[in-house]
């Protein structure tokens, strides 16, 4: 069984539904699953393996686009732009599985951990700031209702093939507690149910307003800081506004007060989805991400509305899963854009 049949499994398995007062307003009553487990529990066998003739009955096109989704606050009233409400979030989730997207982390994305059926497409899921309507528990240590975490198994219980995980990208109070213990906590649970903490600098400033020893101490504090909480060392690390250091390799490689700091790939704070990262293009220090939002004003060509619309329009464009993460499956003419580096075992048809 494969590491996604078996999420099937746990989902559907712990989904013990307890039904809520409905609200107002664009805001409804929600379901809840039990305890929810990790979502990457180990197979109990090997995925098949792909051939060319399976790879061509799902056109699977592994060099293809991934969107990366970039959320701010979930907010019953949206503040600013950036904000999305409960039920924008749920409705952008619950398209997204129907339309076949399976989410991992930015870390699984960067290591070409893609592991989804075939056929499938990848998403990442990221929110950015560690806000605390992404992640609190209730009485029980369940996820509150209407925070991102919720959601998100909200949306896998009714869609067993949508993969409960996300990155969160987060400063020095992560999801607003300031408690060492409650931090820990927090940090826990979300990394034994498979989900990606990873760091965002300190205090959010602007990178690029500040000198390499500050940008150093900006990155280096908060990787302390997550180490403490129980954080292992971050692989991934996203751009407070999407602005790299006027040094960028400072963005990803540097030290402060004698601690060192190597990250594996630098996330940028939206435009397009990124190529595939078997791609020779793929842009590891600067991977663009999509806003979630509609296609009002600056994201008429920039947020995830206009883009899902798009991949939808242009399925040959989008990464699409062969279902076996040994190989790499691409249309022929596509073959040339692989770097022979990262996709060693190849399949075209």
């Amino acid at each position: 069984m494969t590491a996604i049949a078996n999420v099937v499994v746990v989902v559907i398995g712990l989904a013990v539904l307890v039904l809520l007062p409905r609200s107002t307003g664009e805001e409804r009553s929600q379901a809840r699953p039990a305890q929810p487990r990790s979502p990457s529990p180990k197979p109990s066998a090997a995925p098949p393996k792909a051939t060319a003739a399976s790879a061509r009955k799902v056109k699977a096109n592994e060099a293809g686009l991934v969107p990366v989704i970039m959320y701010h606050r979930i907010l019953p009233k949206r503040l600013a732009s950036i904000d999305r409400t409960p039920a924008q979030l749920r409705k952008e989730l619950e398209r997204l599985a129907k339309d076949g997207y399976v989410p991992i982390t930015a870390a699984e994305l960067v290591a070409r951990k893609i592991d989804i059926p075939a056929g499938a497409h990848p998403v990442v899921l990221t929110f950015d700031d560690g806000h605390p309507s992404h992640f609190a528990v209730d009485g029980n240590g369940m996820p509150k209702n209407d925070t991102a975490v919720g959601i998100i198994y909200e949306v896998a219980a009714k869609y067993p093939s949508f993969r409960p995980t996300a990155t969160f990208w987060v400063n020095r109070d992560p999801f607003g507690l300031r408690d060492r213990t409650q931090q820990k906590q927090a940090v826990k649970w979300l990394l034994d149910h498979g989900f990606e903490v990873a760091n965002h600098t300190y205090s959010h400033p602007d990178l690029r307003r500040l000198s390499n020893k500050k940008v150093g101490e900006q990155i280096v504090r908060q990787e302390r800081l997550l180490k403490k909480i129980g954080v292992p060392a971050s692989t991934t690390f996203a751009l407070p506004y999407g602005s790299l250091p006027r040094k960028r390799s400072r963005a990803h490689d540097g030290a402060w007060d004698g601690t060192r700091y190597n990250f594996d790939a630098v996330f940028l704070a939206g435009a397009q989805p990124t190529v595939s990262p078997y791609a020779k293009s793929f842009p590891r220090y600067a991977i663009p991400r999509i806003q979630s939002n509609g296609k009002h004003g600056e994201c008429r060509r920039w947020c995830t509305t206009y883009w899902l619309d798009w991949l939808d329009r242009h399925p040959g464009e989008r990464y699409t899963s062969d279902g076996d993460p040994a190989r790499v499956s691409v249309p022929r003419k596509l073959r040339a854009t692989l770097s022979p580096a990262r996709a060693k075992s190849v399949i075209t048809y």
